[in-house]
């Protein structure tokens, strides 16, 4: 991988210093399910996708500085690929692996959350960016769950599958197998 340099400014035009790698070398392929990298982007958001995907912690962490905003990371089960069944098999399996979504400097965050009659499980039904001026400069999210919903603006994220895929029967890994909660910014090479 290569890391790379830069400085970032808020929206109050404060710059702060940024040192990142660079995801485009990220080294973590898996050939079985297909994955081609294992940091990803918002450059690459028309490539994913997180329908059914589960959502195990969530945190807003205070950024660097006092006067930068805070950063939201989400521990998921990343569905890298669905396998459709083979006969006489009747239900897709899946290619899954443990990642870390992190979005930067957030603002504006409201949601709802209602688990009223139903089980607590935060399975994301949608992903969505938009813009308002038509740049992506500073985009609208949208996080669509059943019994959930969240809203925020940020600069973008980045997406680290901290383990290779796992060939699973079902859509979220158990916690044994995905080695407990983790909000780590580390992608396995």
């Amino acid at each position: 991988m290569h890391a790379v340099a830069a400085n970032v400014q808020d929206r109050d035009g404060d710059v702060t210093p940024l040192f990142c790698l660079d995801a485009a070398m990220s080294t973590g392929t898996h050939a079985e399910s297909g994955l081609t990298k294992s940091i990803w982007s918002d450059a690459d958001f028309d490539e994913m996708g997180w329908h059914d995907v589960t959502i195990h912690a969530l945190c807003v962490q205070p950024g660097p500085s006092e006067n930068s905003l805070p950063r939201l990371l989400l521990d998921i089960d990343y569905i890298v690929r669905w396998v459709h069944p083979v006969p006489p098999e009747t239900h897709f399996s899946f290619w899954i692996a443990p990642s870390t979504l992190v979005f930067e400097d957030i603002w504006d965050m409201e949601g709802d959350l209602d688990f009223k009659g139903m089980g607590m499980s935060l399975d994301i039904d949608h992903l969505r960016r938009s813009v308002s001026d038509g740049s992506l400069a500073h985009p609208h999210w949208h996080i669509e769950g059943d019994g959930f919903d969240l809203k925020f603006h940020a600069t973008g994220y980045h997406q680290y599958l901290r383990q290779a895929p796992r060939h699973s029967p079902r859509l979220v890994l158990s916690h044994e197998a995905r080695e407990g909660l983790s909000l780590a910014e580390t992608a396995f090479s």
